[in-house]
């Protein structure tokens, strides 16, 4: 075997786990027996134990010294997953995540995402682009990506969600990211979707609502400019937090520059929650997240 098969099959028998579950003894304990009885080195190992919800959360990267399929590995954990009453995961280390990613007439989140995942530097393929405009069909079309526009009006809103879960469904994404797309979803998607949508939005929210917030921050003198990235809920813009970014600006700066510099912090925070969901980074806790970073 020449060395470039050599590190193929390396790629290839890299895991990671993900669980979380009631806090008790033993948790660890049983993953690492598991883990040593299958044959499998642990790589990397994150852990906590939330004291305000009783739970406990697991992050394992694993390798396999021999050859060993998902399935197998699954099945053979299903039984410590059933008696600890897990919520868990096992997943190809290396596999990237298909994603859908959303927009409307807003386009440096989308250009951000494109140009991060041709370049590697965001573990995903990107299944389909989703838009109820056009602007950026040329664009995502120069990235060889399906687009597809599907407009939506307050008469065809259900048709619209429905054509969307169906793209979900055909083409196996695992998680749709809202890059700057501008229109509310509904409580059936939300829920449909649960833990699988990440919205982005400036940090100014609920103080600068409406149009034009950062215009409405410079007016008030704001110091900060940020952006958070969050799951999507029912509640709008309430969802679970993962990432939050700011940037400090001067009293100097115009109501345009304010724009750039939050377009940049947007980028930023999505950018980094997109690539640790993708990298079974995050794991839900009610309405907050833990984030294996």
């Amino acid at each position: 075997m020449n060395a470039q098969s050599r590190q193929t099959v390396a790629l290839a028998d890299q895991y990671v786990l993900t669980l979380s579950c009631p806090d008790k003894q033993g948790i660890v304990h049983a993953v690492s027996s598991y883990l040593f009885m299958t044959g499998c080195n642990i790589e990397d190992s994150q852990q906590f134990g939330d004291h305000d919800t009783g739970l406990f959360f697991m992050r394992v990267h694993f390798s396999a010294e021999a050859p060993v399929s998902l399935e197998k590995l699954r099945a053979s954990f299903a039984a410590i997953g059933d008696s600890f009453h897990m919520d868990w995961q096992i997943s190809g280390a290396d596999d990237k995540m298909r994603i859908v990613l959303m927009v409307s007439k807003f386009g440096h989140c989308l250009n951000d995402l494109l140009f991060r995942a041709r370049i590697g530097a965001l573990p995903v393929e990107i299944a389909a682009v989703v838009s109820n405009h056009t602007d950026f069909a040329e664009l995502v079309g120069s990235y060889n990506i399906p687009f597809h526009h599907i407009p939506v009006t307050k008469e065809n809103k259900s048709q619209a969600e429905a054509q969307l879960l169906d793209l979900v469904r055909e083409e196996k994404v695992e998680l749709v990211v809202l890059a700057r797309y501008m229109q509310v979803l509904s409580d059936d998607l939300c829920k449909e979707l649960n833990g699988r949508i990440i919205n982005i939005h400036h940090s100014f929210l609920p103080s600068f609502k409406g149009a034009k917030p950062y215009h409405q921050a410079h007016a008030r003198g704001v110091k900060l400019i940020g952006a958070t990235a969050h799951y999507v809920t029912a509640d709008l813009d309430e969802g679970p937090i993962i990432e939050q970014e700011v940037e400090r600006v001067g009293h100097d700066v115009t109501p345009d520059q304010l724009v750039a510099v939050g377009r940049d912090v947007e980028c930023q925070a999505l950018a980094r929650a997109v690539k640790w969901h993708a990298e079974r980074r995050i794991l839900l806790n009610g309405r907050r997240t833990v984030v294996f970073a």
